[in-house]
């Protein structure tokens, strides 16, 4: 059973499940499926450029709407900005601050400094980029008005459990339970800039790490030798996923305040999906559900994204055998077909995503309710014409004769490849 973790967000509260929203759509989808906070980036100083992001006017489109849902909205600034940066910084963090976000997350001192300035009514979390690992520098950053610390990866929960006895219980500690685990300490990488010219600390990251690597003796050259055995290479540095939905009980009891999903990089269905497992998992250790078993299609879900193998990271130790070299690509079993908008004499109505056909099997994930198996009946399209196949990306469509699921359930279909 989970312990109410006091500090978090007031008497008898939850740990708090932080989602990713990497654009509008993923921040209805984590609204929807049962977050508790979202966070996100600007259109600059996130760590995150491949994302879409938001701009002033989407930023405060989607504060309003997170707030009007009772979902707080944290702002990622957590980039190593430049000088020249640093100039035009002040104007992006007071527009920031009148959308009405609930924090920067940052890491950079400078950064610090202009916010307690600029925004002085807004909250600071201090980002996995200050690599946090001891009670004393997690003390030394609340001293300078960070009211959460983001742990590094690379600590125990023997390790953060200390860190939450040594610490003041109105801060916060918050730690990654899901996603993409960076292979270089606390995320910050050089590999990247060097190869490249894309600076992860700038949110420009290449992904060097997921490459494919050989070796080349230098009397030798374009004379390539495998890493090893394997014909098809290695990739040496591809650290696993992380997938902690099993363990929320030991999260909670070391005094994690926040679980934090990783994945701004990634689709709207990712966060569905990784939000309606965690909500699960979460109100069911907590005791909202009697069964003590946890269902198995909570853990199930997860298969359903695109992920790398799972581990547990360094939670229960240093990991051995948590890298995965014979690929640096994703196990990927089902994708999104349609999503459903309402219901209408004795149709589903949907709109299009993936190609599916009549009769084809589809696992529908709707908003706080176990996952089912049902079978398309007839298609139409808006004017009334029976369709053979849905295969045009958006377009809307008539399930004759399926059941109502409330509007935004993904309606999944296998992936055969």
């Amino acid at each position: 059973m989970i312990e109410s973790d006091k500090s978090q967000n007031g008497e008898n509260a939850l740990p708090e499940l932080l989602c990713p929203a990497g654009d509008m759509e993923s921040l209805r989808a984590a609204v929807l499926f049962g977050a508790d906070a979202v966070y996100l980036a600007g259109k600059t100083y996130g760590m995150r450029q491949g994302a879409a992001n938001f701009s002033g006017e989407e930023l405060s489109e989607a504060v309003s709407f997170a707030h009007a849902a009772g979902i707080k909205v944290y702002l990622t600034c957590n980039t190593l900005p430049h000088s020249n940066e640093i100039d035009r910084l002040p104007e992006f963090v007071k527009t920031a601050a009148n959308t009405g976000v609930d924090a920067f997350i940052l890491s950079d001192l400078g950064v610090l400094e202009v916010v307690k300035k600029h925004a002085p009514k807004v909250d600071i979390h201090a980002s996995v980029q200050s690599g946090i690992v001891n009670y004393a520098a997690a003390r030394m950053l609340h001293s300078m008005g960070a009211s959460r610390v983001i742990l590094a990866r690379e600590l125990t929960l023997e390790e953060i459990a200390y860190i939450r006895v040594k610490t003041p219980p109105e801060l916060t500690l918050e730690t990654f339970v899901h996603g993409a685990v960076c292979v270089s300490h606390s995320a910050r990488c050089l590999l990247s800039d060097y190869l490249t010219g894309r600076d992860a600390n700038r949110g420009e990251c290449a992904q060097p790490c997921r490459w494919k690597y050989r070796l080349v003796e230098e009397t030798r050259p374009g004379l390539y030798f495998p890493v090893n055995e394997d014909a098809d290479g290695c990739y040496i540095m591809n650290a696993n996923d992380l997938n902690m939905i099993r363990h929320i009980p030991e999260l909670a009891a070391a005094g994690i305040g926040s679980f934090k999903i990783e994945g701004r990089a990634k689709s709207a269905y990712y966060t569905a999906v990784t939000a309606a497992s965690y909500r699960r998992a979460i109100d069911h250790f907590s005791g909202v559900y009697e069964n003590r078993t946890l269902p198995k299609w909570v853990c199930q879900e997860l298969d359903k994204i695109s992920h790398r193998p799972y581990s547990t990271g360094f939670y229960f130790g240093r990991p051995h055998g948590q890298q995965t070299p014979e690929t640096g690509g994703y196990i990927r079993k089902y994708q999104v077909a349609a999503v459903a908008e309402g219901y209408e004499e004795g149709a589903l109505l949907v709109t299009q995503r993936n190609r599916f056909f009549p009769g084809s099997e589809l696992d529908v994930l709707a908003p706080g309710m176990e996952p089912e198996i049902i079978t398309a009946g007839k298609l139409f399209d808006e004017t009334g014409a029976e369709l053979e196949t849905a295969n045009r990306p958006m377009q809307k469509i008539r399930i004759q004769g399926a059941k109502p699921f409330p509007p935004g359930s993904l309606l999944r279909i296998k992936v055969y490849n």
